[in-house]
């Protein structure tokens, strides 16, 4: 009798239990946060990795072999274009031009003697004192007198050109790099190393790669390249310190071809860069703005991820209802842009999605934005 009476008690105790853990399920003590969906527009900005080039780098080069007697420029200094940077030792090359101007000289005076022998024969072949043998031969003699006046005048040209290139001169406005050499240092056009780099910065250039498939994405959504890079919005820099570039560019130039082994697009911006802050051989990142006009916005806070799927709660009939839903790969930070999962009208769980279990009853708190 006894043994029935613990039996019985028990059991109640049980009943009761279940009960309580029912009503417990049925009307939680937590509230979640909910958000109704509507339709919103974003600016998503997507980062890509870049390397910075002046606009025009060159590097200087001899262009005669001689040793070096002047550097007129310092390290990293600012110079124009036609500015003598380095001279060369000039005597062989002087030389060599006064040897060319004389042998014109020499040259000219030819011309002259044949072409007074030719004029003075010509009037002796009319007076037909001379044979037009002789006459011929005169021309010939002139035409020959031409020719090496001609040749030496080359070689005269080919002089200066030799005595000039002794003052190196930048091509372009620019910043110079360090400099290799110094003083009575033997340079020729095989030196490996240039005597200096000048670098155009007033504007540079910022390579960045992106996939085939954001490429496609950014034509397909202006529906042509040629319109892609006419309505292209103006794009931002980060420096390499983290800090955001003050001056805004432009993608000027796109590839023409996809690389075959990482399959990325190259481009190019083009920025201004009027303090010189920004220098060739540099790194940053290139951040492009998307515009997205009446799409679903859901906070990350709002999903899971399980098994490479990204999942949210719908609140249906007061209950969480997991849900796959798709995104776009560029995210703020702190939302995502929902693709396909979710419709104007749907109630989900706007925060704490990781923590939750199918089927919780949803005390709801509208947060909707």
């Amino acid at each position: 009798m006894k043994s029935n009476y613990v039996v019985a008690v028990m059991g109640l105790s049980v009943l009761i239990m279940s009960c309580n853990s029912k009503k417990a399920m049925e009307k939680s003590d937590v509230v979640y946060p909910t958000q109704e969906i509507t339709l919103v527009d974003r600016t998503l900005m997507s980062d890509f990795a870049a390397s910075i080039t002046g606009c025009q780098t060159v590097e200087i080069r001899p262009q005669v072999n001689g040793m070096l007697t002047k550097i007129n420029i310092r390290d990293g200094a600012s110079v124009h274009k036609d500015q003598v940077l380095f001279e060369i030792d000039p005597a062989q090359f002087q030389a060599a031009y006064d040897v060319a101007q004389a042998n014109v000289h020499s040259a000219e005076a030819t011309v002259s003697t044949a072409q007074l022998v030719l004029d003075s024969n010509m009037d002796l072949y009319k007076e037909q004192v001379i044979s037009e043998f002789e006459l011929n031969t005169a021309k010939n003699d002139l035409a020959e007198a031409k020719a090496k006046l001609n040749l030496a005048k080359a070689e005269l040209d080919r002089a200066t050109t030799n005595l000039s290139y002794t003052q190196v001169k930048s091509p372009v406005n620019g910043v110079t790099s360090m400099i290799p050499y110094r003083v009575g240092a033997l340079v020729g056009t095989n030196i490996v190393q240039p005597l200096v780099t000048v670098s155009d910065d007033g504007n540079v250039y910022c390579y960045f790669s992106m996939s085939e498939t954001q490429m496609l994405n950014f034509i397909q959504k202006y529906g042509s390249m040629a319109n892609a890079m006419a309505e292209f919005p103006e794009v931002e820099l980060r420096m390499s310190n983290g800090e955001m570039y003050q001056h805004k560019g432009r993608i000027d130039a796109v590839s023409g071809t996809v690389n075959s082994t990482t399959g990325a697009v190259s481009l190019r911006a083009v920025f201004p860069n009027p303090d010189r802050l920004l220098r060739d051989g540099g790194t940053g990142s290139v951040i492009i703005p998307s515009e997205y006009k009446g799409c679903v916005v859901i906070p990350k806070v709002a999903t899971y991820e399980l098994q490479d799927k990204i999942f949210a709660y719908k609140v249906i009939d007061g209950k969480a209802t997991s849900t796959e839903i798709k995104v776009l790969p560029q995210s703020s930070g702190t939302e995502y842009v929902v693709t396909d999962g979710l419709e104007v009208g749907d109630v989900i769980v706007s925060d704490g999605a990781g923590l939750m279990k199918e089927g919780t009853i949803i005390n709801a708190k509208s947060e909707n934005k």
